[in-house]
């Protein structure tokens, strides 16, 4: 079988592509840019940009192709109010529905497809299932959601979309929000927290996250969508305890009103000074800790990376590059 992994030179997809090849199958990465990875000597690159449905098309799908659309626009670099819809929607509505069509015509049935948890917005219920109630409360939350929407459409017209909810997605090679965490660490600074603290904060691996969509194809590509998170995430206040600990750091952990603070954000958002993404901050005080247990059971995918692990191998990697030494793994943008 054939594999396109559309946006695979991508966080995601630099994993998800050697896995495969260890699978011995035919992969085709398909992005706007090519990186130096080991794993192109065995994978064949085909220059796409998906917001140009010619260019989709040009890559040239088949009809036995399993396809993956990792291609997105993600919440960092943070954008101001006015441009949000123009950042988000090309690549990750637009890009989705091209790919979507070039199948089609293609007849070409099976897609893993990623969105975020964002789609959510506020908790309703916990833990958050995928039956939680969707609500966006931004402009990407939103660009994900009409995804899953189109997907719903092609799904009647026979299509086969397993489609993915990750938590915030960490892993070598991105540190996003986390690099102004770390430098408060670092500069021994006292570390402001949303809310008390006491609420659990949730990541997901990019190795964990890759793994699924490996799941997904070997389950037969089911017409479900799937939470992906860590199991049992600790409370914000133990995680980021736990990482000031290990980096030796004089900083203290601050616990702050967390309606007081969003005040403050929302001002700075409206100001076009954001310092968060308000999809970000809005939830930062809230349980927001998703359930995995239909991707155990219908994928028998579990994830393998705890929390504290994952948050102190990204600040590892901040230091290690901080002080120049060479890192296994490159800097690898939002796509």
């Amino acid at each position: 079988m054939r594999h396109v992994i559309f946006g695979g030179d991508g966080f995601v997809g630099r994993h998800l592509a050697p896995k495969l090849v260890a699978d011995g199958e035919e992969v085709v990465v398909a992005d706007i840019a090519r990186s130096d990875l080991a794993h192109y000597r065995n994978v064949r690159f085909v220059t796409c940009d998906v917001t140009d449905p010619a260019s989709v098309a040009a890559v040239g799908l088949k009809a036995d192709d399993m396809v993956y659309n990792l291609s997105a626009k993600m919440l960092s670099p943070i954008q101001v109010r006015a441009k949000r819809h123009d950042f988000f929607f090309p690549v990750n509505f637009h890009g989705t529905e091209h790919i979507m069509q070039a199948m089609d015509r293609a007849s070409a049935p099976k897609l893993v497809h990623y969105t975020t948890d964002m789609i959510y917005g506020h908790t309703v219920t916990q833990p958050m299932t995928e039956e939680h109630p969707v609500a966006p409360l931004g402009e990407y939350g939103w660009s994900k959601q009409k995804t899953e929407e189109l997907a719903a459409v092609w799904r009647k017209r026979g299509m086969s979309i397993s489609l993915f909810r990750p938590r915030l997605i960490i892993g070598p090679g991105r540190l996003g929000i986390l690099e102004k965490l770390f430098k408060l660490i670092d500069w021994n600074l006292p570390v402001p927290m949303i809310g008390s603290g006491k609420n659990p904060y949730q990541f997901i691996s990019v190795f964990d996250c890759a793994e699924a969509a490996r799941a997904a194809w070997k389950a037969g590509v089911p017409n479900e969508a799937y939470n992906l998170g860590s199991l049992n995430p600790p409370p914000v206040k133990k995680l980021l305890g736990d990482l000031i600990r290990h980096a030796g750091s004089k900083s203290i952990l601050i616990p702050t009103p967390g309606w007081a603070v969003k005040r403050t954000l929302d001002l700075l958002d409206l100001m076009n000074m954001p310092i968060m993404d308000p999809e970000q901050y809005l939830i930062a005080d809230e349980e927001c800790v998703l359930d995995v247990s239909k991707a155990e059971r219908q994928l028998g995918w579990v994830p393998q990376y705890r929390d504290e692990d994952m948050l102190i191998a990204a600040y590892s990697e901040y230091r290690a590059k901080k002080a120049g030494h060479a890192v296994a793994t490159k800097h690898v943008p939002a796509e």
